[in-house]
Formats: C-alpha cells, sequence, structure tokens
C-alpha cells in the first residue's frame, strides 16, 4: 500500500501541497482529482522521490521514501506527465532500457517486453522509432515503459491528457488491469468522468489541500440530492441572502459581485422562482448554469468554480 501522511511541499511562498493524507490500497485505484495547479503532480513526486517532501511522511509498500529511498522505488512504476522516452529508438529499444534500468536482465527482460508490447497494442509496430509515434501511441508506450518490472505500485500522472479516445479507452484498460493483478494505484486527473469511471476511491484537490475524500457514492451524499445553480450578473452579495431567504431548502454556497453558486433540490422547477425572487431584488442575472448531483456539483458546491476553470 502507499500511505502519505501530513505530506507537505512548499516552493518559496508557494504551498504546493498542505497538510495531505491519504491511504491507497492493494488491488484498487485511489484517484487525485483537481484542476491543474491543484498539487496532484507535486504529490507524486514526493511519493516517488523525485522530491523531498518538506514535512509529514510517505512510506510505499513498507518503505519510507526518505529514510529508505532505494527500497520503496524498487517496485514503483511511475508514469509521468510528460512523455519520457528516446524519440530516436524503438518501443522495443525504449523498453529495453527502462526495464535493464529498473534491473531486468536476459530472457526475463526480453519476455517482459514483448509481454507490455502487446498489452499496450505496440507489438505490430515495436520496431518503428517512437518519433514516427502519434500522440496516442506514445502515451500508450509511455505507460508500457512504467509497467515493464512488474510494479506491485504504480503513479500515474494525468496519462491520458492529449489523447485521441481509442488510445484512452486502451490506457484505461491497461490500468484496470493492473490494479485487477494487485497492484496499488494512484491515479490523477482533471478528467471528471475519468475519475468517476475509473476510480475505486477519491481525493478531490485544489489548492494544495484535500477537500473530500472517499468512495464515489461517499462523495455524492456530500452533495445529496441537490442541483447545483449557479447564476451570473451584477449582484450585491450581503443582500442576496435576504432576497433567498424565502426558499428552505436551498443553500447559497458562494457568492460575490458576479456569480453566485446555489444548491437546491429540484432545481429545474424552482429556477424561474429563483431568478424572479433575485430580480424583484433589484438584481440583474445574465445567464445560468444548472449541473445535477455528480463529482463536478460536488467540486463546485466545495470551490465555487468548475473544475476546468
Amino acid at each position: 500500500m502507499i500511505r502519505v501522511e501530513s505530506l507537505r511541499k512548499q516552493f518559496g511562498d508557494l504551498v504546493a501541497v498542505d497538510d495531505v493524507s491519504f491511504l491507497a490500497k492493494p488491488g484498487s485505484i485511489f484517484g487525485l482529482l483537481g484542476p491543474n495547479g491543484a498539487g496532484k503532480s507535486t504529490t507524486i513526486g514526493c511519493i516517488s522521490g523525485l522530491l523531498k517532501p518538506g514535512g509529514g511522511r510517505v512510506n510505499v509498500l513498507g518503505h519510507d521514501v526518505i529514510k529508505d529511498g532505494p527500497n520503496s522505488r524498487k517496485k514503483l512504476g511511475v508514469v509521468p506527465q510528460e512523455i519520457a522516452l528516446y524519440e530516436d529508438l524503438s518501443a522495443n529499444e525504449n523498453l529495453l532500457y527502462w526495464g535493464a534500468a529498473y534491473g531486468l536482465r536476459g530472457a526475463h527482460l526480453k519476455r517482459r517486453v514483448k509481454s507490455v508490447l502487446e498489452l499496450a497494442g505496440l507489438i505490430d509496430r515495436a520496431k518503428e522509432p517512437v518519433k514516427k509515434y502519434s500522440g496516442g501511441l506514445k502515451r500508450r508506450l509511455n505507460f508500457a515503459a512504467g509497467i515493464v518490472h512488474q510494479p506491485e505500485a504504480l503513479l500515474l500522472d494525468e496519462p491520458t491528457v492529449g489523447v485521441d479516445p481509442q488510445s484512452r479507452v486502451a490506457l484505461l484498460d491497461l490500468v484496470r488491469e493492473q490494479a485487477a493483478a494487485g497492484a496499488t494505484v494512484i491515479y490523477t486527473t482533471h478528467y471528471m468522468e475519468e475519475a468517476e469511471k475509473l476510480c475505486d476511491e477519491l481525493a478531490i484537490i485544489d489548492h494544495g489541500k484535500i477537500i473530500a475524500m472517499g468512495t464515489l457514492s461517499e462523495l455524492r451524499t456530500q452533495i445529496g440530492e441537490r442541483d447545483v445553480l449557479r447564476v451570473a450578473g451584477r449582484f450585491d452579495p450581503k443582500a442576496v441572502t435576504t432576497a433567498l431567504a424565502q426558499f428552505d431548502d436551498l443553500e447559497l454556497v458562494h457568492a460575490d459581485d458576479d456569480t453566485l453558486t446555489i444548491a437546491v433540490p429540484n432545481a429545474s422547477k424552482k429556477l424561474s422562482d429563483i431568478i424572479s425572487a433575485l430580480a424583484t431584488s433589484g438584481f440583474e442575472v445574465r445567464e445560468t448554469t444548472l449541473t445535477q448531483p455528480s463529482l463536478e456539483s460536488l467540486f463546485i458546491k466545495l470551490t465555487g468554480k468548475e473544475l476546468r476553470e
């Protein structure tokens, strides 16, 4: 398993990771969901040993990453967000290199290279230089390089960024196969749909802090059966509360001069009444956006903004 306790990492005045704690279990996929700059990649860097934590502890498969770094990395696979391949080498040569770097030798190394090429659907292009590959095929090979040594723990940092739909499906299948084989998988993403379909447990991270964590069903209970209504226009944040006081089951999540975020059951049926109440109080309503209960609505409720922002 991978245990992260009160992890903190700071770059100058920027606190990139702030008191992050979670446990990723064998045979399961633990997701870190958040926007770019939320601290996901920094957390992965600290777990992999590429970055030294500024505080807290990280334990990988029973080994402390600071006190026992080499052993913590022996059975750890990393698939970075940036492509970590040699463009002039073939897929086969890249995998031979990375397998040897993890200590594989001889016939065993060759068997593993062939096996992961087949898994990634690249066996028929194994001898081509990587520079001739599409972005999606490079992503598949990047993944293959991270699992060539059969890691017991796997860190995947946004592995599907910028890939075509076919390669995305193939990569997600590969992730599931690793977990099904018993690996502990940590998966970072800013794609809400991926997180919902793939992860057994999730931590939603924003500005370096975990703001919600649990299984998908546990997270959904935090938003309950309420929709999230976002209203753009011109408002007086202090007066908005009075204007909406007539709605007993409404929660004003966020209010500023330009935007309101409101959680309310069956918002579609109450939308006209809510808009009318705001207009009667002298506020200008320009646009409304309605989101049904989901991870996205939970993220909006917790942060006041959409994930893509």
